[in-house]
C-alpha cells in the first residue's frame, strides 16, 4: 500500500498510514459471464496445477464460487463476493473502496502479505504493501472465484502461507453476442453505472466493459469515485488460443483516518483527518497464449502494469499546518511460460507441471521527505508431478518443489529509508495425497513448505540493519470431503509454524515501532464448509473457521496475535423458485480480537465481536432485472481495524441500502 506522512509523523502514526490503501492492480475477463437462475449447482472446471484441471485431478478442498452463486447474492464486485459466498474474513477498508483486506488463515494486518491473488492466471499480489484491488474487476465477466486455502509457495511462489484465490473470467462463445447495462443507486450518495458487451465470429472474439462508481461512504470525508475500461481481442485455433487485454482504472479517496474510542462511541461517522486525501492510476497490459501439443499443453503470460499513486497528509506542527505530498510510480513485468504432460501411465493418469516465473518490479518516489527508489527481481523454476490410480479408491499422490532467486536494493538521496542490496535464494516443497476411503467421502492430506520476503515499504522501515529475514512456514492440513451437489460439507485440520514472521511491531525501536521478524509463532485450527438442497427451491451453505495464531516462543510465547478473531461464522439462504423471483440472506459472525498494538496482551479490553447482515431480493421480467439489497441490515456499529488498545480505530460502515436495475441484450 502506498501513503506519505512527514517523518515525524511516519514514525508516530505508521501502521495508520501505511492502511491508507490506494492500490489497484487490474485485469478483467474475457466475456460476459451466462447468467441463468439455477439452484442446483453448476459443474465447473476449476484451475488444477495453473491449468484447466482435468475433472479427476481437481484440487482438493476447494472452494468454487459459481456466476449463479455471485448472481443470486447480489454481489457488487469480487471481493464482496469471496467475503460473503466465500465465508473469507475482510477487515474494512481505510480509503473508502469497496476492497476489504482479505484473511486467509489469520494473518492479521498482514494477512494480503500471506495470500496471492490471480486473475486469469496473472499474479496480482505486489511488491509493496497493498491488497490485490478486486472491486474493479467487472463482476459481470466472472466465471467462478477458487478458493484454495494452505500453502500453495510451489505453484505460485512468496506470499502463498495462507491460501491462494483465482479469479477466472469466461471465455467467449462462438459465433455469439452478449451486452448489459447496469446501474444501481442507494444510500451514502452511491451511484455505480455499468455497460459490458462482447461479440465473437468464430475464431475471434472482442469484448469491452466501462463502470463509474461514486460514493459519499458511510464516514465524513471520505468520498470515493472509481472510473474503469477493461478491453480484450483473442483468436481461437486449433489446439489453442491467444489474445491480449488492456485494463486501465483511476481512482479517487478522501481518507477519513483513525478515531479514539471517545470518538468512535460519540460519532463513528466522523473524520479525524478532513484533509488526507489520495488517488491512483492504474494501466496494464497482458498477451496470453496456449497451445496443445499431442499429450503436452504449453501456456504463457506476458504483463506489464503501471502505476502512480499519489497522497497528501495534512498535518500540525506548533500550531501551523503543512502538507506532505507524496508520488509513486511503479511498473511491474511478470513472464510466466508453462507446460504440463498429461496422460495415462499404465493403469494410472499422470499430471507433470514445470514452470518458469520471471518479474521485475520498480517503483520511483517523489515525496516531501523521500526519493526512495527500489528494484525486486525474482526467478523461479517449479515442477510438479501428480498421480491418479484406477481402482475403487481413487486414490491420488502430489509432489512438488520450487527454486526462486530474489535480488533487491533500494537508494534514497534523502536518506530517510536506509539503502540495501541483498540476494537471497528460497525453496518451497509439497507432499499431498488423497483416497476415497468410502462412496462419497474423501480424505486427504497435505504437507510442505511455504515463504514470502519482506516487501519495498518493509524493508524501508525496518527494526534491523540488514534487510528481513525470509520467512519460512511448515504448513500441515488433513482434510475430509463428504457429499455432493446436493449435500456436502469438507472438514480441515490445519497448521502452520512460522519462522521470521514479517510483521509490523509498534513496541520496537523505543516504541515508535517498526517492521521486524518475529519470534516463531504459528496458526492453527479448523475450517468446515457445509451446503445443502433443503427443499426444491431452497439452498443453504455456511463456513466456520477456528484459528488460534499466537507466539510458539520468545517474551511472548503463548500470547495471542493481534487483529486475529478466534472463530468467523457466515451463512447463506437462497431462495430461486424458477418463477422470476430470487432472494438471498446472508449472516457473518466474527468473534473478539486483540487490538493492533495488543503484542503483550496486557491491554484491558479486546475488539468486540460482531454480527452482520446482508439481504437481496430480485425479480426478473424478461430482459430486464429489478433488484433491492441491504449491507448491515441491523445497522451495528463495529470495527474490523484498530491499531492501538482503544485507539486507532476505523469504524465499520453502517446500514446501506440500494436499488438496481440490469438489462441484457
Amino acid at each position: 500500500m502506498i501513503s506519505a506522512v512527514s517523518p515525524r509523523r511516519a514514525l508516530s502514526a505508521r501502521p495508520l498510514a501505511l492502511v491508507s490503501a490506494l492500490s489497484l492492480c487490474f485485469l478483467s475477463g474475457a466475456a460476459l459471464a451466462a447468467e441463468t437462475q439455477t439452484l442446483p449447482a453448476v459443474t465447473v472446471t476449476v484451475t488444477g496445477a495453473r491449468f484447466a484441471s482435468d475433472p479427476a485431478l481437481a484440487p482438493v478442498g476447494a472452494t468454487v464460487i459459481s456466476a449463479d452463486d455471485i448472481r443470486r447474492a447480489g454481489a457488487a464486485d469480487v471481493n464482496q463476493a469471496i467475503r460473503q459466498i466465500g465465508g473469507v474474513y475482510g477487515r474494512q477498508s481505510l480509503d473508502g473502496s469497496p476492497d476489504f483486506s482479505l484473511d486467509l488463515r489469520g494473518f492479521g494486518t498482514n494477512s494480503s502479505q500471506n495470500m496471492v491473488v490471480t486473475l486469469d492466471g496473472v499474479r496480482m499480489s505486489e511488491s509493496e504493501l497493498s491488497n490485490a484491488t478486486l472491486s474493479s474487476i467487472p463482476i459481470e465477466t466472472v466465471e467462478r472465484i477458487e478458493i484454495i486455502r494452505g500453502g500453495a509457495s510451489v505453484l505460485y511462489g512468496e506470499g502463498a502461507t495462507g491460501g491462494v484465490i483465482h479469479i477466472v473470467t469466461r471465455r467467449p462463445e462462438a459465433n455469439g453476442r452478449r451486452g448489459m447495462l447496469r446501474a444501481e443507486a442507494g444510500q451514502f450518495g452511491l451511484r455505480d453505472l455499468r455497460a459490458a458487451m462482447a461479440q465473437s465470429w468464430n475464431g475471434f472474439a472482442l469484448d469491452a466493459s466501462v463502470g463509474s462508481a461514486r460514493t459519499d461512504n458511510y464516514r465524513d470525508h471520505n468520498d470515493f469515485a472509481l472510473d474503469t475500461f477493461s478491453g480484450g481481442a483473442q483468436w481461437a485455433y486449433q489446439g489453442g488460443r491467444a489474445g491480449v487485454r488492456y485494463d486501465r482504472a483511476r481512482q479517487d479517496s478522501d481518507l477519513p483516518g483513525a478515531l479514539s474510542m471517545q470518538q468512535f462511541r460519540a460519532n463513528p461517522r466522523q473524520a479525524s483527518t478532513p484533509d488526507d486525501v489520495g488517488s491512483l492510476d492504474s494501466d496494464r497490459l497482458t498477451a496470453f497464449v496456449e497451445q496443445r501439443v499431442g499429450s503436452v499443453d504449453l501456456a504463457a503470460e506476458l504483463s506489464r502494469r503501471e502505476r502512480t499513486a499519489r497522497s497528501t497528509y495534512v498535518y500540525t506542527v506548533e500550531g501551523k499546518r503543512m502538507a506532505s505530498k507524496a508520488t509513486y510510480d511503479s511498473t511491474q513485468t511478470q513472464f510466466s511460460p508453462r507446460l504440463r504432460h498429461l496422460a495415462r501411465v499404465g493403469g494410472m493418469l499422470n499430471e507433470l507441471v514445470s514452470g518458469v516465473d520471471l518479474v521485475k518490479w520498480t517503483r520511483v518516489t517523489d515525496s516531501d521527505y523521500s526519493d526512495a527508489d527500489a528494484t525486486q527481481k525474482s526467478k523461479a523454476l517449479y515442477v510438479r508431478d501428480e498421480l491418479k490410480f484406477d481402482g475403487a479408491h481413487q486414490a491420488r499422490v502430489a509432489v512438488g518443489a520450487r527454486r526462486e532467486r530474489f535480488e533487491k536494493d533500494a537508494t534514497d538521496v534523502r536518506a530517510f529509508a536506509a539503502p540495501y542490496a541483498s540476494k537471497t535464494t528460497l525453496n518451497a516443497w509439497e507432499v499431498q495425497g488423497s483416497f476415497d476411503a468410502m462412496p462419497l467421502v474423501n480424505l486427504y492430506a497435505k504437507a510442505g513448505r511455504s515463504y514470502r520476503v519482506a516487501n519495498v515499504d518493509e524493508n524501508g522501515y525496518r527494526s534491523t540493519p540488514g534487510v528481513l529475514a525470509p520467512q519460512t512456514s511448515r504448513d500441515l492440513e488433513l482434510g475430509m470431503v463428504y457429499g455432493d451437489a446436493a449435500l456436502g460439507a469438507t472438514t480441515r485440520l490445519f497448521r502452520h509454524q512460522l519462522r521470521n514472521e514479517i510483521f509490523y511491531d509498534p513496541t520496537v525501536n523505543g516504541g515508535y515501532g517498526a517492521n521486524t521478524n518475529l519470534d516463531p509463532t504459528e496458526r492453527k485450527g479448523v475450517e468446515v464448509d457445509v451446503h445443502a438442497l433443503i427443499a426444491r427451491d431452497w439452498r443453504v451453505s455456511a463456513n466456520w473457521q477456528h484459528v488460534l495464531a499466537r507466539f510458539t516462543d520468545g517474551p511472548n510465547a503463548g500470547r495471542e496475535m493481534v487483529l486475529v478473531p478466534k472463530n468467523v461464522v457466515s451463512a447463506r439462504l437462497a431462495w430461486v423458485p424458477g418463477t422470476g423471483h430470487s432472494a438471498d440472506i446472508g449472516v457473518q459472525w466474527a468473534g473478539s480480537q486483540r487490538f493492533g498494538a495488543d503484542f503483550a496482551n496486557n491491554c484491558g479490553a479486546r475488539m468486540a465481536p460482531a454480527a452482520t447482515f446482508d439481504a437481496r431480493y430480485a425479480r426478473q421480467i424478461g430482459t430486464w432485472e429489478f433488484a433491492v439489497a441491504g449491507l448491515n441490515l441491523a445497522d451495528k456499529h463495529y470495527t474490523s481495524n484498530a491499531y492501538g488498545c482503544n485507539s486507532g480505530i476505523y469504524p465499520s460502515d453502517g446500514r446501506q441500502l440500494k436499488v438496481s436495475a440490469r438489462y441484457d441484450f
